[in-house]
Protein backbone atom coordinates (compact mmCIF):
# COMPACT_ATOMS: atom_id res chain seq x y z
CA UNK A 1 0.00 0.00 0.00
CA UNK A 2 2.82 2.50 0.99
CA UNK A 3 4.57 1.65 -2.45
CA UNK A 4 1.30 2.21 -4.44
CA UNK A 5 1.42 5.76 -2.37
CA UNK A 6 5.16 6.44 -3.29
CA UNK A 7 4.51 5.60 -7.13
CA UNK A 8 1.44 8.22 -7.13
CA UNK A 9 3.37 10.68 -5.68
CA UNK A 10 6.24 10.26 -7.60
CA UNK A 11 3.74 10.09 -10.75
CA UNK A 12 2.02 13.52 -9.60
CA UNK A 13 5.61 15.12 -9.15
CA UNK A 14 6.40 14.12 -12.76
CA UNK A 15 3.46 15.57 -13.69
CA UNK A 16 3.89 18.63 -11.77
CA UNK A 17 7.04 18.85 -13.50
CA UNK A 18 6.19 18.51 -17.20
CA UNK A 19 3.71 21.49 -16.40
CA UNK A 20 6.25 23.99 -15.18
CA UNK A 21 7.94 22.99 -18.15
CA UNK A 22 5.52 23.50 -20.63
CA UNK A 23 5.17 26.75 -18.87
CA UNK A 24 8.47 27.86 -19.04
CA UNK A 25 8.03 26.95 -23.14
CA UNK A 26 5.14 29.14 -23.29
CA UNK A 27 6.51 31.88 -21.63
CA UNK A 28 9.72 32.28 -23.48
CA UNK A 29 7.51 32.23 -26.76
CA UNK A 30 5.57 35.14 -25.38
CA UNK A 31 8.67 37.17 -24.61
CA UNK A 32 9.96 36.67 -27.96
CA UNK A 33 6.95 37.64 -29.61
CA UNK A 34 6.51 40.80 -27.43
CA UNK A 35 9.95 41.71 -27.87
CA UNK A 36 8.89 41.65 -32.02
CA UNK A 37 5.79 43.94 -31.58
CA UNK A 38 7.62 46.39 -29.69
CA UNK A 39 10.29 46.53 -32.51
CA UNK A 40 7.61 46.83 -35.05
CA UNK A 41 5.98 49.48 -32.70
CA UNK A 42 9.45 51.45 -32.43
CA UNK A 43 9.49 51.03 -36.47
CA UNK A 44 6.06 52.97 -36.70
CA UNK A 45 6.76 55.13 -34.47
CA UNK A 46 10.16 56.11 -36.26
CA UNK A 47 8.02 56.19 -39.35
CA UNK A 48 4.93 58.45 -38.35
CA UNK A 49 7.59 60.91 -36.55
CA UNK A 50 9.38 61.50 -39.73
CA UNK A 51 6.55 61.74 -41.88
CA UNK A 52 5.37 64.18 -39.35
CA UNK A 53 8.72 66.47 -39.86
CA UNK A 54 8.22 66.05 -43.23
CA UNK A 55 4.25 67.05 -43.09
CA UNK A 56 5.93 70.29 -40.87
CA UNK A 57 8.60 71.55 -43.33
CA UNK A 58 6.21 71.40 -46.46
CA UNK A 59 3.70 73.42 -44.48
CA UNK A 60 6.23 75.75 -43.45
CA UNK A 61 7.20 75.82 -47.22
CA UNK A 62 3.74 76.86 -48.01
CA UNK A 63 3.51 79.41 -45.53
CA UNK A 64 6.69 81.42 -46.71
CA UNK A 65 6.02 83.54 -49.67
CA UNK A 66 8.71 83.41 -52.24
CA UNK A 67 11.23 85.44 -52.31
CA UNK A 68 11.98 87.79 -55.54
CA UNK A 69 15.90 88.05 -57.38
CA UNK A 70 16.49 91.64 -58.39
CA UNK A 71 20.18 93.26 -59.12
CA UNK A 72 21.76 95.77 -57.38
CA UNK A 73 22.26 98.56 -59.47
CA UNK A 74 23.84 101.10 -57.56
CA UNK A 75 25.31 100.82 -53.59
CA UNK A 76 24.31 104.47 -52.13
CA UNK A 77 26.29 103.74 -48.79
CA UNK A 78 26.40 101.64 -46.47
CA UNK A 79 22.92 102.00 -45.31
CA UNK A 80 21.26 102.61 -48.68
CA UNK A 81 21.23 100.95 -52.49
CA UNK A 82 19.30 101.16 -55.49
CA UNK A 83 17.76 97.68 -56.66
CA UNK A 84 16.33 96.95 -60.19
CA UNK A 85 13.12 94.56 -60.58
CA UNK A 86 12.58 92.14 -63.38
CA UNK A 87 9.97 94.10 -64.80
CA UNK A 88 12.50 97.01 -64.94
CA UNK A 89 11.64 99.48 -61.99
CA UNK A 90 14.30 100.18 -59.61
CA UNK A 91 13.85 101.49 -55.70
CA UNK A 92 15.90 102.58 -53.37
CA UNK A 93 15.97 100.21 -50.02
CA UNK A 94 17.43 100.01 -47.06
CA UNK A 95 20.84 97.58 -46.29
CA UNK A 96 21.05 95.88 -43.08
CA UNK A 97 24.79 95.16 -41.19
CA UNK A 98 24.71 92.05 -42.07
CA UNK A 99 23.92 93.19 -46.03
CA UNK A 100 25.84 95.63 -46.29
CA UNK A 101 29.14 93.94 -48.39
CA UNK A 102 27.56 94.05 -52.18
CA UNK A 103 28.13 96.45 -54.89
CA UNK A 104 26.55 97.32 -58.16
CA UNK A 105 25.87 94.29 -60.44
CA UNK A 106 25.21 91.26 -56.95
CA UNK A 107 22.16 89.36 -56.69
CA UNK A 108 19.63 89.66 -53.72
CA UNK A 109 16.93 87.78 -52.75
CA UNK A 110 13.80 90.48 -51.38
CA UNK A 111 10.80 89.99 -50.07
CA UNK A 112 8.18 90.72 -52.53
CA UNK A 113 6.13 92.72 -50.11
CA UNK A 114 8.40 95.22 -48.83
CA UNK A 115 10.98 94.18 -51.16
CA UNK A 116 13.46 94.17 -47.79
CA UNK A 117 16.56 92.63 -48.37
CA UNK A 118 16.94 88.93 -47.17
CA UNK A 119 20.26 87.17 -48.60
CA UNK A 120 22.61 87.47 -51.23
CA UNK A 121 22.60 85.27 -53.58
CA UNK A 122 25.18 83.54 -56.66
CA UNK A 123 25.19 85.43 -59.63
CA UNK A 124 21.90 84.93 -61.81
CA UNK A 125 22.46 84.09 -65.57
CA UNK A 126 19.37 84.62 -67.83
CA UNK A 127 20.70 82.84 -70.60
CA UNK A 128 22.31 79.19 -70.94
CA UNK A 129 25.47 80.41 -72.93
CA UNK A 130 26.32 76.89 -73.86
CA UNK A 131 22.94 76.47 -75.85
CA UNK A 132 24.14 79.69 -77.92
CA UNK A 133 27.95 78.66 -78.67
CA UNK A 134 30.34 75.93 -79.43
CA UNK A 135 32.54 75.13 -76.69
CA UNK A 136 35.33 72.95 -77.55
CA UNK A 137 39.18 71.50 -78.10
CA UNK A 138 39.33 71.03 -82.08
CA UNK A 139 41.49 68.48 -82.98
CA UNK A 140 42.24 69.98 -86.68
CA UNK A 141 46.20 70.52 -87.34
CA UNK A 142 47.55 73.25 -89.83
CA UNK A 143 48.48 69.85 -91.62
CA UNK A 144 45.03 69.48 -92.41
CA UNK A 145 44.79 72.57 -94.61
CA UNK A 146 45.81 72.97 -98.19
CA UNK A 147 47.56 75.72 -99.30
CA UNK A 148 46.72 79.28 -97.48
CA UNK A 149 49.90 79.35 -96.48
CA UNK A 150 51.02 83.30 -95.97
CA UNK A 151 47.36 83.28 -94.12
CA UNK A 152 48.69 80.51 -91.53
CA UNK A 153 52.05 82.37 -91.04
CA UNK A 154 49.85 85.86 -90.37
CA UNK A 155 47.56 84.28 -87.99
CA UNK A 156 50.43 82.10 -86.00
CA UNK A 157 52.10 85.52 -85.35
CA UNK A 158 49.00 87.62 -84.38
CA UNK A 159 47.14 84.83 -82.50
CA UNK A 160 49.95 81.65 -81.68
CA UNK A 161 52.91 83.85 -80.56
CA UNK A 162 51.25 86.11 -78.00
CA UNK A 163 49.22 83.12 -76.32
CA UNK A 164 52.42 80.93 -76.32
CA UNK A 165 55.44 83.12 -75.47
CA UNK A 166 53.42 86.50 -74.06
CA UNK A 167 57.03 87.59 -72.59
CA UNK A 168 58.19 88.46 -75.61
CA UNK A 169 55.79 91.30 -76.14
CA UNK A 170 56.40 92.25 -72.33
CA UNK A 171 60.07 92.64 -73.27
CA UNK A 172 59.67 94.62 -76.00
CA UNK A 173 56.83 96.87 -74.52
CA UNK A 174 54.04 96.23 -76.84
CA UNK A 175 50.72 94.96 -76.75
CA UNK A 176 49.78 91.97 -79.33
CA UNK A 177 46.67 92.84 -81.12
CA UNK A 178 43.32 91.80 -79.46
CA UNK A 179 42.10 89.18 -82.69
CA UNK A 180 41.89 89.43 -86.37
CA UNK A 181 39.13 89.32 -88.94
CA UNK A 182 39.43 86.83 -91.81
CA UNK A 183 37.30 87.76 -94.83
CA UNK A 184 36.78 86.07 -98.47
CA UNK A 185 34.61 83.78 -100.22
CA UNK A 186 32.19 80.93 -98.21
CA UNK A 187 33.78 77.71 -98.03
CA UNK A 188 37.43 78.86 -98.58
CA UNK A 189 38.84 77.67 -94.89
CA UNK A 190 37.77 80.64 -92.36
CA UNK A 191 36.98 78.26 -89.74
CA UNK A 192 39.64 75.72 -90.26
CA UNK A 193 42.17 78.52 -89.42
CA UNK A 194 40.42 79.90 -86.32
CA UNK A 195 40.25 75.75 -85.17
CA UNK A 196 44.11 74.83 -86.36
CA UNK A 197 45.51 77.84 -84.55
CA UNK A 198 43.05 77.44 -81.53
CA UNK A 199 44.65 73.45 -81.26
CA UNK A 200 48.04 74.46 -81.91
CA UNK A 201 47.39 77.44 -78.50
CA UNK A 202 45.54 74.15 -76.75
CA UNK A 203 43.06 76.83 -76.21
CA UNK A 204 39.61 76.50 -76.05
CA UNK A 205 37.39 77.21 -78.88
CA UNK A 206 34.03 79.03 -78.58
CA UNK A 207 32.41 79.02 -81.68
CA UNK A 208 29.71 82.08 -82.57
CA UNK A 209 27.23 82.73 -85.23
CA UNK A 210 26.45 86.56 -85.37
CA UNK A 211 22.94 86.11 -85.78
CA UNK A 212 22.60 84.12 -82.19
CA UNK A 213 23.73 87.14 -80.74
CA UNK A 214 20.58 89.16 -81.48
CA UNK A 215 17.69 88.23 -78.94
CA UNK A 216 13.96 88.76 -79.19
CA UNK A 217 14.22 91.54 -76.43
CA UNK A 218 15.66 94.56 -75.72
CA UNK A 219 18.86 94.29 -73.86
CA UNK A 220 19.10 90.30 -74.13
CA UNK A 221 21.64 90.30 -76.71
CA UNK A 222 24.20 92.43 -75.08
CA UNK A 223 23.72 90.26 -72.05
CA UNK A 224 24.64 87.64 -73.96
CA UNK A 225 27.65 89.31 -75.26
CA UNK A 226 28.64 89.96 -71.84
CA UNK A 227 28.55 86.97 -70.57
CA UNK A 228 30.10 85.13 -73.32
CA UNK A 229 33.72 87.09 -72.91
CA UNK A 230 33.05 86.75 -68.68
CA UNK A 231 32.77 82.94 -69.86
CA UNK A 232 35.99 83.16 -72.17
CA UNK A 233 37.68 85.01 -69.47
CA UNK A 234 37.13 82.34 -66.80
CA UNK A 235 38.30 79.36 -69.22
CA UNK A 236 41.32 81.14 -70.86
CA UNK A 237 43.11 80.70 -72.75
CA UNK A 238 40.11 81.00 -75.02
CA UNK A 239 39.93 81.88 -78.88
CA UNK A 240 36.23 83.34 -79.47
CA UNK A 241 35.53 83.03 -83.35
CA UNK A 242 32.64 84.76 -84.59
CA UNK A 243 31.01 83.72 -87.78
CA UNK A 244 28.83 85.83 -90.11
CA UNK A 245 30.18 88.89 -87.94
CA UNK A 246 28.56 91.28 -90.32
CA UNK A 247 25.13 90.08 -89.25
CA UNK A 248 25.55 92.47 -86.21
CA UNK A 249 28.56 94.02 -87.42
CA UNK A 250 26.95 96.14 -90.59
CA UNK A 251 27.51 100.04 -90.86
CA UNK A 252 25.44 101.39 -88.58
CA UNK A 253 22.42 103.76 -89.56
CA UNK A 254 20.61 107.12 -87.94
CA UNK A 255 17.16 105.41 -88.85
CA UNK A 256 15.77 102.39 -87.96
CA UNK A 257 13.10 99.84 -87.00
CA UNK A 258 13.64 98.59 -83.14
CA UNK A 259 15.20 95.11 -84.84
CA UNK A 260 18.09 96.97 -86.33
CA UNK A 261 18.29 99.08 -83.18
CA UNK A 262 18.33 95.97 -81.04
CA UNK A 263 21.54 94.63 -82.76
CA UNK A 264 23.32 97.81 -83.00
CA UNK A 265 23.23 97.66 -78.83
CA UNK A 266 24.16 94.38 -79.21
CA UNK A 267 27.34 95.61 -81.62
CA UNK A 268 28.10 98.07 -78.97
CA UNK A 269 28.10 95.98 -76.20
CA UNK A 270 30.87 93.75 -78.41
CA UNK A 271 32.49 97.33 -79.21
CA UNK A 272 32.73 97.90 -75.18
CA UNK A 273 33.85 94.15 -74.47
CA UNK A 274 36.73 94.63 -77.00
CA UNK A 275 37.98 98.07 -75.46
CA UNK A 276 36.46 97.23 -71.24
CA UNK A 277 37.87 97.84 -68.49
CA UNK A 278 38.81 94.59 -67.83
CA UNK A 279 41.41 93.23 -69.88
CA UNK A 280 41.02 90.44 -72.41
CA UNK A 281 44.31 88.90 -71.72
CA UNK A 282 44.54 85.20 -72.81
CA UNK A 283 41.14 85.54 -74.71
CA UNK A 284 41.58 86.32 -78.45
CA UNK A 285 38.88 87.15 -81.18
CA UNK A 286 38.89 86.42 -84.51
CA UNK A 287 36.17 87.48 -86.54
CA UNK A 288 34.81 86.12 -89.92
CA UNK A 289 32.67 87.00 -92.67
CA UNK A 290 31.83 87.03 -96.63
CA UNK A 291 30.74 90.72 -96.99
CA UNK A 292 33.95 92.82 -95.60
CA UNK A 293 32.32 95.94 -97.59
CA UNK A 294 29.76 96.63 -95.37
CA UNK A 295 31.25 96.45 -92.03
CA UNK A 296 31.06 99.30 -89.91
CA UNK A 297 34.64 100.79 -89.89
CA UNK A 298 34.44 100.62 -85.79
CA UNK A 299 34.47 97.21 -85.49
CA UNK A 300 37.99 97.19 -87.54
CA UNK A 301 40.00 99.88 -86.21
CA UNK A 302 43.47 99.64 -84.65
CA UNK A 303 42.84 97.79 -81.37
CA UNK A 304 40.28 95.87 -81.84
CA UNK A 305 39.71 93.60 -84.88
CA UNK A 306 42.81 95.40 -86.50
CA UNK A 307 44.57 92.30 -88.48
CA UNK A 308 42.49 91.98 -91.59
CA UNK A 309 43.57 88.58 -93.64
CA UNK A 310 41.72 87.83 -96.72
CA UNK A 311 41.07 84.03 -97.24
CA UNK A 312 40.89 83.60 -100.99
CA UNK A 313 39.79 80.47 -103.61
CA UNK A 314 43.13 78.52 -103.60
CA UNK A 315 45.49 78.48 -106.76
CA UNK A 316 46.66 75.63 -108.66
CA UNK A 317 49.18 74.49 -106.41
CA UNK A 318 47.02 74.90 -103.26
CA UNK A 319 43.99 73.06 -105.20
CA UNK A 320 46.39 69.97 -105.36
CA UNK A 321 47.27 70.02 -101.90
CA UNK A 322 43.32 69.97 -100.81
CA UNK A 323 43.22 67.32 -103.41
CA UNK A 324 45.63 65.50 -101.94
CA UNK A 325 44.69 65.92 -98.14
CA UNK A 326 40.81 64.74 -99.11
CA UNK A 327 42.25 61.73 -101.04
CA UNK A 328 44.57 60.42 -98.55
CA UNK A 329 42.62 57.45 -96.96
CA UNK A 330 40.52 56.56 -100.21
CA UNK A 331 41.01 53.63 -102.33
CA UNK A 332 42.02 54.90 -106.15
CA UNK A 333 42.93 53.61 -108.89
CA UNK A 334 46.70 53.76 -109.95
CA UNK A 335 45.83 55.06 -113.63
CA UNK A 336 44.16 58.32 -111.88
CA UNK A 337 45.76 61.26 -113.08
CA UNK A 338 45.55 63.97 -110.08
CA UNK A 339 46.87 66.89 -112.56
CA UNK A 340 44.17 66.80 -115.31
CA UNK A 341 41.26 66.49 -112.49
CA UNK A 342 43.13 69.40 -111.19
CA UNK A 343 42.96 71.53 -114.20
CA UNK A 344 39.24 71.06 -113.96
CA UNK A 345 39.08 72.79 -110.60
CA UNK A 346 39.84 76.32 -111.30
CA UNK A 347 37.68 78.52 -109.25
CA UNK A 348 36.90 75.72 -106.90
CA UNK A 349 36.81 76.88 -103.40
CA UNK A 350 38.01 74.27 -100.29
CA UNK A 351 35.04 73.16 -99.60
CA UNK A 352 33.76 72.40 -103.10
CA UNK A 353 36.99 70.13 -103.74
CA UNK A 354 35.87 68.20 -100.39
CA UNK A 355 32.34 67.86 -102.19
CA UNK A 356 33.88 66.50 -105.05
CA UNK A 357 35.62 64.10 -103.64
CA UNK A 358 32.57 63.02 -101.59
CA UNK A 359 30.61 62.47 -104.52
CA UNK A 360 33.17 60.59 -106.59
CA UNK A 361 33.03 58.18 -103.61
CA UNK A 362 29.46 57.75 -103.78
CA UNK A 363 29.80 57.41 -107.56
CA UNK A 364 31.92 54.47 -106.63
CA UNK A 365 29.66 53.12 -104.23
CA UNK A 366 26.72 52.85 -106.12
CA UNK A 367 27.93 50.94 -108.68
CA UNK A 368 29.50 48.50 -106.60
CA UNK A 369 33.15 49.06 -107.19
CA UNK A 370 35.92 48.78 -104.15
CA UNK A 371 38.40 51.76 -106.14
CA UNK A 372 37.67 55.47 -107.26
CA UNK A 373 38.10 55.93 -110.65
CA UNK A 374 39.36 58.40 -113.13
CA UNK A 375 35.85 58.80 -114.16
CA UNK A 376 34.05 59.00 -110.94
CA UNK A 377 35.91 61.61 -110.44
CA UNK A 378 34.99 63.81 -113.87
CA UNK A 379 31.57 62.90 -113.70
CA UNK A 380 31.27 64.41 -110.03
CA UNK A 381 33.04 67.37 -111.40
CA UNK A 382 30.25 67.78 -113.96
CA UNK A 383 27.54 67.40 -111.37
CA UNK A 384 29.13 70.18 -109.10
CA UNK A 385 29.25 72.55 -111.93
CA UNK A 386 25.73 71.80 -112.90
CA UNK A 387 24.78 72.50 -109.72
CA UNK A 388 26.48 76.00 -109.36
CA UNK A 389 24.92 77.07 -113.06
CA UNK A 390 21.39 75.86 -111.74
CA UNK A 391 22.48 78.13 -108.13
CA UNK A 392 23.49 80.90 -110.36
CA UNK A 393 20.08 80.64 -112.62
CA UNK A 394 17.75 80.60 -109.08
CA UNK A 395 19.67 83.55 -107.82
CA UNK A 396 19.01 85.78 -110.42
CA UNK A 397 14.89 85.55 -109.53
CA UNK A 398 15.98 86.44 -105.33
Amino acid sequence: MEDFVDVKVRKNDYEDSKDKKENKIDSKDEVVELKSTIYKLKEENRFYKESLYRAKQELKMFREPPLMIVEIEKKIDNEKAIIKIPNGNVFLVNLTEEINNITAGDYVAVDQRNLNIIKKVDKISNFDVEKFIILSKPDIDFKQIGGLAKQKEKIREVVELPLKSPELFREIGIVPPKGILLHGPPGTGKTLLAKAVAKATDATFIEIVGSELVQKFIGEGAKLVKEVFELARAKAPVIIFIDELDSIAAKRVEMGTSGEREVQRTFMQLLAELDGFKPLDNVKIIGATNRLDILDPAIIRPGRLDRIIEVGKPKEEERMSILKIHTKGMQIDEDVDFKVINDRLDGFTGAQIKSLVTEAGYNTIKEKRKSVSQKDFMKAIKELLEEEDLSKQYSMFI
